[in-house]
């Protein structure tokens, strides 16, 4: 009699900021036990597109302006920091690192940061910089999606 196979967990993709790096704009990192529990026994891939763009941590906040990730993947919207500077280049570049990660270790599914301009999924910030949420996705997300990769937004604690 043949063993019975031995299933390996499909890796997921997770926003390095949700695992507790601190990488996020100000600096800080974002770790919860809900996003723990949510990845279960599969092995997590923590990534930061914005820092594999290059972007600093910490760095100015920054927003998509005049639409969502989708939007700037096509050409018609970019991400701006707070400052007015465009950042659209370095979401774009960390996108395709992530997108680059995730097909390189088999991942399937990404669990990434909520509202943010790389990784929000179903809801980020309207580019004004007053709080107001809209609906869509960040760069990240919009990319993954487009190839296939399962976007869901980090549960909160």
């Amino acid at each position: 009699m043949e063993p019975a196979p031995v299933s390996v967990p499909v890796p997921v993709l997770v926003s390095a900021c949700l695992r507790g790096v601190p990488c996020r704009f100000d600096g800080r990192g974002k770790a919860s036990d809900a996003v723990t529990e949510a990845i279960g026994e599969r092995e997590p891939l923590a990534f930061c597109p914005e820092v594999a763009a290059g972007l600093s941590t910490p760095r100015r906040p920054a927003e998509i302006v005049g639409g969502d990730g989708h939007d700037v993947l096509d050409g018609r919207a970019r991400v701006v920091d707070d400052a007015g500077h465009d950042v659209t280049r370095e979401f774009v570049d960390g996108a395709e690192r992530a997108l680059e990660a995730a097909r390189g270790a088999g991942c399937t599914e990404a669990l990434l940061m909520a509202r943010s301009p790389s990784c929000g999924r179903g809801t980020v910030y309207d580019g004004s910089f007053t709080g107001v949420l809209r609906e869509g996705d960040g760069v990240t997300a919009a990319l993954l999606e487009r190839h296939g990769i399962t976007v869901r937004p980090a549960p909160r604690d």
